[in-house]
């Protein structure tokens, strides 16, 4: 039995630029778990340089209560539409699904920032549910980096 390729696109306007945002979860990540240490616990790089097209990460995150881990590379990057793909290649989140994507993009008009994630994933099983948590975890750390930028 074959599992189609499914998708899960979550918005959230923000009020802190779209371009500090960007540029946050590009190249500073490893700040994040002091923004919001209750979630994300730890980033590390692996390999290459933070911010750049196949660059591996590992995450440490709070996900339903329990702590979880995902590696990461860096698919694709475009500045001009301040979009990360990232692929999941290790990790929890795998045991779960047999591919899984995740897409982070900013659309800026003015005031107006608009932060879209998107999750492409392959479920292992019927069995498996849709990572609905898993992108509420997204929105909620979304959250937390703009209070903190609008401190």
């Amino acid at each position: 039995m074959s599992l189609e390729v499914r998708k899960l696109v979550s918005e959230i306007n923000i009020k802190c630029d779209g371009d500090v945002f960007h540029e946050m979860i590009r190249y500073e990540p490893h700040h994040i778990s002091s923004i919001c240490s209750d979630k994300i616990q730890n980033v590390d790089i692996h390999k290459g340089e933070l911010g750049t097209i196949g660059s591996v990460k590992s995450w440490k995150l709070i996900h339903d209560g329990k702590e979880i881990t995902a590696k990461e590379v860096i698919e694709e990057i475009d500045d001009e539409k301040k979009l990360i793909k990232k692929k999941i290649i290790e990790g929890d989140l795998l045991e779960y699904y047999k591919s899984f994507y995740i897409t982070m993009h900013v659309e800026t008009k003015g005031e107006n920032n608009l932060v879209t994630w998107i999750m492409e994933y392959e479920k292992k099983n019927a069995n498996v549910p849709d990572p609905h948590t898993l992108m509420e975890l997204c929105i909620n750390v979304t959250k937390d980096i703009e209070t903190h930028h609008l401190k």
